[in-house]
């Protein structure tokens, strides 16, 4: 339970955290050095940050105060591992729901699924649905909501999720967000669609300059 918010850069420390624990465990738990490069990769980050250690070590000096992160010894260097399932009070699948929405912000429940692959294998859309509705409904005695399903924003076929980790999400910021950089799975789709079509291209090309049929296509 959050006796408050957490600041933007705790929340990515956690998530980055929980991420780490899951995707690369040989490595866990993590150095102060390498828990700022993985809160500010380039890849699967929304938003992209540019933390400092200080600001990275202030923010596990709070959350270890909270009990949502702690330091392990028997090494020459600090390492770092989390307790949110525990110090939050969720299941294992709510647990990695919420961290990727901390690490990539708003997604649909179908974009969750896709991500969450390399953390925890749901069985499909409706499972993943599910435990985000738990989320939505959690009692006030167990310390509130921990999601809020956004406004469908135009273009948008499936409504997108949020986290209320941080406090109350700005609705109207992040539909106008959504508006203007659109889906991060359809901007990634986007892209892989023009790269195959770019590579198509140029198997065509080759195809011509060797004179052979291009694949699939009767000799």
């Amino acid at each position: 339970m959050l006796q408050r918010p957490l600041s933007p850069v705790e929340a990515r420390v956690l998530a980055t955290l929980m991420e780490k624990a899951r995707t690369v465990p040989d490595s866990y738990p993590l150095s102060l050095n390498s828990l700022v490069s993985g809160c500010n990769q380039k890849s699967s980050r929304d938003p992209v940050t540019n933390f400092t250690e200080a600001e990275v070590q202030d923010a596990l000096d709070s959350l270890k105060t909270r009990t949502l992160v702690f330091a392990t010894s028997g090494s020459r260097v600090v390492r770092w591992e989390h307790n949110f399932q525990r110090g939050i009070g969720v299941p294992e699948q709510s647990a990695v729901l919420l961290g990727l929405l901390m690490l990539r912000g708003p997604q649909t429940a179908g974009e969750l699924r896709i991500n969450s692959e390399r953390w925890y294998r749901f069985a499909d859309i409706s499972s993943v649905e599910a435990f985000l509705e738990e989320l939505r409904e959690r009692s006030e005695e167990k310390g509130g909501p921990l999601v809020v399903k956004l406004d469908r924003s135009g273009g948008m076929r499936e409504q997108r999720w949020a986290h209320l980790l941080c406090g109350p999400v700005d609705t109207a910021a992040v539909q106008a967000d959504a508006q203007e950089n659109g889906s991060p799975l359809a901007t990634r789709l986007e892209a892989l669609e023009n790269e195959v079509a770019q590579l198509r291209e140029q198997l065509r090309d080759l195809c011509d300059q060797l004179g052979m049929s291009q694949p699939g296509q009767a000799q």
